[in-house]
């Protein structure tokens, strides 16, 4: 499974590509917004930081002009994607878009049906917020599982990126389902690397160590 870091924070991004284990960035407005930036600034900064797919949102809601600042942000750098919220308008656009060569990232997925219809109007990523669908009393992972067997069953290019990860355990099971990425936070990657008996081996090693050096 592919690690994607969701954020817009430089310093994160440099910190988990110097562990070996970045295979891309995944951004969004509100992340951006937290940064006191632009999104073409940041995206911009961030494909010189990384060589890995970024993924950057347009925000307008009719297909014309989802189409325009697809091309526009995809201009930037070869790098980047282009991120529409689901709609029939950004049905529109993707159809558009992945026909001109531009790799698009439909998000706010909720459903198996919206992921289907994305990936045929030609969607690169899909993104399904497990966290989300979690928070209203659905199974983010089973939607997640849902999609990746869609997905199998005919064939689709396509890969399912979970996103709106809350903790180990959503990666834990995006990857025993299948599922091609995860979009990671940086606080949930840390989580990862840490388990109280690693530390408290660490520890022991370290007593054990110095006693043998008396």
């Amino acid at each position: 499974m592919k690690i994607f870091i969701d954020t817009a924070n430089l310093d994160m991004i440099r910190e988990i590509d110097s562990w070996g284990i970045l295979d891309g960035v995944t951004t969004n407005p509100s992340l951006i917004a937290k940064e006191g930036t632009d999104t073409p600034t940041r995206v911009r900064e961030i494909a010189g930081i990384v060589d890995v797919p970024i993924s950057a949102e347009a925000m307008s809601l009719k297909a014309e002009g989802m189409i325009e600042e697809g091309r526009t942000l995809a201009s930037i750098h070869p790098n980047i994607n282009v991120k529409l919220p689901m709609s029939i308008d950004a049905l529109k656009a993707t159809k558009a878009l992945s026909g001109e060569g531009i790799d698009v990232n439909m998000t706010l997925i909720f459903s198996a049906h919206q992921a289907l219809l994305a990936a045929k109007a030609g969607a690169r990523y899909v993104s399904p917020f497990v966290g989300r669908l979690d928070d209203i009393g659905a199974s983010g992972t089973d939607v997640l599982g849902q999609i990746v067997n869609v997905f199998l069953n005919y064939g689709f290019d396509t890969e399912v990126i979970a996103a709106s990860i809350r903790g180990p355990m959503h990666v834990l099971e995006a990857a025993s389902l299948g599922c091609d990425i995860a979009t990671i936070p940086h606080n949930v990657l840390l989580q990862m690397v840490s388990h109280p008996k690693t530390d408290e081996g660490i520890q022991n090693f370290i007593r054990d160590y110095e006693k043998s050096k008396k």
